[in-house]
């Protein structure tokens, strides 16, 4: 079979093999519609877009959905930003970043700031990452994890496994989980530890301990809502562990104002160790994340353009025991 070439593509759309050229480097200078025509031609007849000539990389675009782009989000991502940052001015390197709004055209502001590679941090929704493939860039993923797509994560998994074990090995017998959604591939995996966990020291789990938390309206007062059903049932919990620190915030000044003590009565374990977990009191326990780590390792993944078995790497995360798990 004949490799498909520019010109085939051409051939096929009726198009001079300039404006395919400036199609498929996603460069300006035509419209949306003449774009879609020569990418969807192009995969359509197998286009090899490894024949697209990569240069040195100079500018990196940082991407953040519209939804970590907020008060609460940032104390994890700004870390994560700032990682980035580091590395790519080692490399000198220009970084920017870009709030996403899936509302708004991602396209057009891709080719405002003419990248050449590409950084996705936190939850993006697929159509979203489908049309950021259709950019033809180097492309890396950081907190979130797609079947064919280079990423780094923290270790979800055995970050929400060592919180719950640490719990169960305190004495605690009625371990909840406050979760977020679930489609969110960080969130996914740490509920999948805990419940590993609990299943790995023979407890039973129940469905009205694994809480997931509405992602419309007050945060802190849907927070309130679910501590205030999970004291109420008939065996009250007596340890939560929280997918974030800021969740897990919430929950300790939800217990502390119902007159609880923290951890006599019950025990909360965080996740991520943003700075104001050591500052709450008690000081919150929680599972550390390097979020400087996942931007330096984004950066070096777009430069090094790894082979497939190396494609996914994993950021070890570490427990840390403070006052808010245990009373001894």
């Amino acid at each position: 079979m004949s490799q498909i070439t520019q010109r085939s593509i051409a051939e096929a759309t009726g198009l001079s093999i300039g404006t395919v050229s400036r199609a498929l480097k996603n460069q300006a200078g035509m419209t949306e519609a003449t774009r879609l025509v020569v990418c969807e031609a192009a995969q359509r007849m197998g286009y090899d877009f490894g024949q697209l000539k990569q240069g040195r990389i100079r500018r990196i675009a940082f991407l953040l959905h519209s939804q970590h782009n907020t008060l609460a989000s940032s104390p994890f991502f700004s870390p994560v930003l700032h990682g980035a940052e580091v590395a790519c001015r080692r490399e000198g390197i220009a970084l920017s970043f870009i709030a996403v709004d899936p509302a708004e055209p991602v396209l057009g502001q891709i080719r405002l700031h003419q990248p050449d590679a590409i950084i996705c941090a936190g939850f993006f929704e697929p159509e979203v990452l489908h049309a950021l493939q259709q950019v033809v860039k180097p492309l890396v993923l950081v907190d979130l994890h797609r079947r064919g797509m280079t990423s780094v994560n923290p270790d979800n998994f055995r970050g929400g496994y060592l919180a719950t074990q640490h719990l169960l090995r305190c004495g605690r017998k009625r371990v909840a989980m406050l979760c977020g959604s679930l489609a969110h591939y960080s969130i996914q995996q740490r509920n999948r530890g805990f419940r590993q966990a609990l299943y790995d020291a023979k407890v039973l789990a129940d469905p009205n301990l694994d809480v997931v938390l509405p992602e419309m309206g007050d945060d802190d007062e849907a927070v309130a809502e679910a501590m205030r059903g999970l004291l109420s049932l008939p065996k009250p919990v007596d340890a939560v562990f929280c997918y974030n620190d800021s969740t897990a915030i919430a929950a300790m000044n939800y217990c502390l104002n119902a007159g609880l003590k923290v951890p006599y009565d019950i025990a909360i374990v965080g996740f991520d160790d943003i700075d104001a977990a050591a500052a709450t009191i008690p000081p919150l326990s929680t599972v550390r994340v390097d979020k400087e780590a996942l931007g330096r390792a984004g950066v070096a993944l777009l430069l090094n353009k790894p082979d497939e078995s190396q494609a996914h790497l994993t950021v070890p995360v570490q427990l840390v025991v403070r006052e808010s798990s245990c009373d001894d």
